[in-house]
């Protein structure tokens, strides 16, 4: 089940129960003057994101999970991270941080008078208590899949998962750039195994997903891919009917994604196999 709108967000989650979704998942805009947004300052911006997280947390499930994806807010050349300055209003709220996930990409603006940036962050937020987490479905495959125990008394025995390790906090997938398979004309837009892998381990199959800064759907294609139920708006049309075009070429089997656990670079492909 799939349900998207073109709406504001605070009156598409208004329709919604308390502890009404297991996983929500977004990246909001990052007040850059972007062709969806209206830049305004930095206050602002970050009173309408209250707002905004504060319904969010109203409908988290028990044991749901917000992870929110921001990059820097930037100001005449000066960066700020946007996830030090969201952390109040999240832990406000009483809810727990449990991973700082650093998302590590390989293409993007080049900057002239600083480094260039090359990764985003997603915070992973819980209530108290227990929470969703399965880590068999993401682990990833081992740097030496068979070592073997040295000494003691699993002397030759695998040391490792045979299902392979934790991905670790620090995670490398490309972003959606031009000649990644699931672009679209966002200009902006997070790729879908980003999602898969908090879906996977954040939420159970028949679980549902809300995306409120929605975009093209990547949220909800992740969603719907494996199982759960997927929920999302936008405030932008143009937007909507693309992520309604997705999610049916998804449904239909025609819909291109990239695989999850593929390599980033395979230098046998041509350009890599990007």
């Amino acid at each position: 089940m799939y349900d998207v709108a073109c709406s504001d967000n605070l009156e598409y989650m208004a329709a919604f129960d308390d502890g009404s979704f297991k996983l929500i998942v977004t990246s909001p805009p990052y007040n850059l003057g972007k062709s969806y947004e209206k830049r305004t300052i930095l206050d602002d911006y970050l009173s309408d994101q209250d707002a905004t997280i504060s319904e969010c947390v109203r409908l988290l499930d028990s044991q749901g999970s917000i992870c929110w994806q921001v990059g820097n807010f930037v100001d005449n050349g000066s960066i700020v991270p946007l996830d030090v300055v969201l952390y109040p209003l999240f832990a406000k709220h009483d809810l727990v941080l449990r991973n700082r996930i650093v998302w590590h990409f390989g293409h993007g603006l080049h900057c002239a008078k600083r480094l260039s940036g090359r990764y985003e962050t997603i915070n992973w937020w819980t209530r108290r208590g227990d929470y969703t987490w399965h880590l068999d479905p993401i682990r990833v495959p081992a740097k030496y899949p068979n070592k073997k125990h040295f000494r003691g008394p699993k002397v030759g025995q695998p040391s490792g998962n045979p299902l392979g390790k934790n991905p670790s906090d620090v995670w490398e997938f490309p972003n959606v750039k031009s000649n990644h398979p699931e672009k679209t004309l966002h200009p902006c837009q997070f790729p879908v195994e980003l999602v898969e892998r908090l879906v996977l381990s954040m939420t159970n199959e028949g679980d549902s997903v809300l995306d409120p800064y929605m975009g093209v759907g990547t949220s909800v294609i992740a969603a719907v891919k494996h199982g759960r139920n997927g929920y999302g708006c936008d405030n932008v049309r143009e937007y909507v009917d693309i992520a309604t075009k997705r999610i049916a070429s998804l449904i239909d089997g025609s819909l291109r994604t990239r695989p999850m656990n593929k390599p980033i670079y395979d230098p046998s492909l041509p350009n890599g196999g990007h």
